[in-house]
């Protein structure tokens, strides 16, 4: 039973890095898609062009919303995973062979989860005002 609750845990583990990976690439793929567009419509010759206003807006109001949910996604799945791990670990205790894992990593993933968030949240701000700037 013991190898089915490890290969359980194990499983988690995986499904999370992945969701977080998904968070991560979406939320720099659109903040770079966004600054790409708002720029181009920034640079356009169109001055007083209220259309042009309301899309970049419009973008900038979904980027706020994807942002924020893979900001809040990443919390929880770094939340997740320091659950996840704590099993691991009182199972590894259980089982006498929690000297094989070095607990410092639970540390490190708390700083990399924060590298993610820190990475998501400044291109999201420079997908914002950048364009702002240019127009």
């Amino acid at each position: 039973m013991i190898e089915r609750v490890h290969e359980h845990l194990l499983n988690e583990l995986n499904t999370n890095t992945r969701t977080d990976t998904v968070f991560v690439l979406t939320a720099i793929a659109l903040n770079l898609l966004t600054l790409g567009i708002n720029s181009g419509i920034a640079s356009g010759r169109n001055e007083n062009n209220t259309t042009a206003t309301i899309v970049m807006f419009t973008f900038v109001s979904l980027l706020i919303v994807v942002n924020i949910v893979a900001e809040i996604g990443l919390i929880r799945g770094r939340q997740t995973k320091v659950k996840l791990l704590n099993g691991l670990m009182k199972m590894y205790q259980d089982q006498g062979v929690a000297g094989y894992y070095d607990v410092s990593l639970l540390s490190d993933y708390r700083v990399r989860y924060n590298l993610f968030m820190l990475v998501v949240l400044f291109t999201g701000l420079v997908a914002m005002i950048i364009p702002f700037i240019i127009r």
